[in-house]
């Protein structure tokens, strides 16, 4: 089987360097066989300056990787695309660019900044029929795994992880996706209101659910784990931590490569919608000070 070529789109995120890195740099840990990084593009945004730029420049050169700035280059040899940038802010105008090149892309996390960029996202991949998909890392670790296939009926679940804060935009958006990403594959879909509130330490949601459900998530800052507990009705419970130093970015590139092989599409766009409707009624929550409606696809 040929190795699949894969252009990488933004370089302000630190994705754009450690995922190469499973792919073809010979002394990485772990090692993605398979796929190989042709090109990247970079551009400068919010959250990566010149100086940080060249810095992931010079290790992506380092491991047989072209870097440019001219869009039409980086596409120009390649099987799938990687749309790695950090900015959600730019996820529509670049999603934009490569939705009718017939190529599979895989869209860094979160979908979009705004619920509405998210609607006009998909609306563009349905008139191209382009495969792709979106997906936070911390979806696919080994630990949430074994606990969403536990034979616990959920009730109820609970979630941490880390709040970083945004160059621009919303923090729980840009951050926050990592924890609303394990709850969302915990619970399904089926989100009705989320209530976020100061906790001193970071924020605290609330998620109410139609059927009767709920969820906590709880985002911290300065603390940089994760963690989920499930529960039925009868109390039983099950729990689950992801230590700094699993490596879930290669769960992630495992799934990545499984769908650039047209093998399985890992996560639906209605899940990840769900996703991002969850951030985006939280941050709205935690701005008014009262329960948000989580949108509908």
């Amino acid at each position: 089987m040929k190795e699949i070529r894969i252009a990488v789109i933004g370089m302000d995120t630190s994705h754009a360097v450690q995922l190469p890195k499973l792919m073809q740099d010979p002394e990485s840990e772990f090692k993605i066989s398979g796929m190989r990084v042709t090109r990247a593009m970079r551009f400068e945004t919010p959250f990566q300056n010149k100086a940080g730029l060249d810095e992931r420049e010079a290790y992506l050169r380092s491991i047989g990787v072209e870097v440019t700035e001219d869009f039409e280059y980086a596409i120009g040899d390649c099987d799938a695309i990687m749309l790695e940038i950090n900015d959600p802010s730019l996820h529509l105008e670049y999603f934009e660019k490569v939705a009718a090149l017939g190529k599979p892309v895989f869209l860094d996390k979160p979908f979009a900044d705004t619920v509405a960029n998210t609607r006009k996202i998909i609306e563009i991949g349905k008139k191209y029929n382009t495969r792709y998909f979106t997906a936070s890392s911390l979806r696919f670790t080994v630990g949430l795994n074994n606990l969403v296939d536990s034979k616990i009926n959920v009730n109820s679940a609970y979630a941490w992880g880390p709040l970083g804060q945004a160059a621009a935009g919303s923090s729980i958006v840009w951050y926050g996706v990592h924890t609303f990403e394990q709850i969302e594959r915990i619970m399904g879909i089926g989100a009705e209101s989320v209530t976020a509130a100061p906790s001193g330490k970071g924020v605290v949601c609330v998620v109410k659910y139609k059927d009767g459900r709920g969820a906590v998530v709880e985002l911290n800052e300065n603390k940089w784990v994760y963690g989920d507990v499930i529960r039925d009705d009868a109390g039983h419970d099950a729990i689950c931590t992801v230590p700094a130093k699993t490596p879930f970015y290669y769960s992630l590139m495992e799934q990545i490569r499984l769908f650039f092989l047209g093998i399985e599409t890992p996560v639906s766009i209605e899940d990840s919608f769900e996703v991002m409707a969850l951030c985006e009624a939280a941050d709205k929550s935690f701005a008014s000070g009262k329960p948000e409606a989580v949108e509908q696809l």
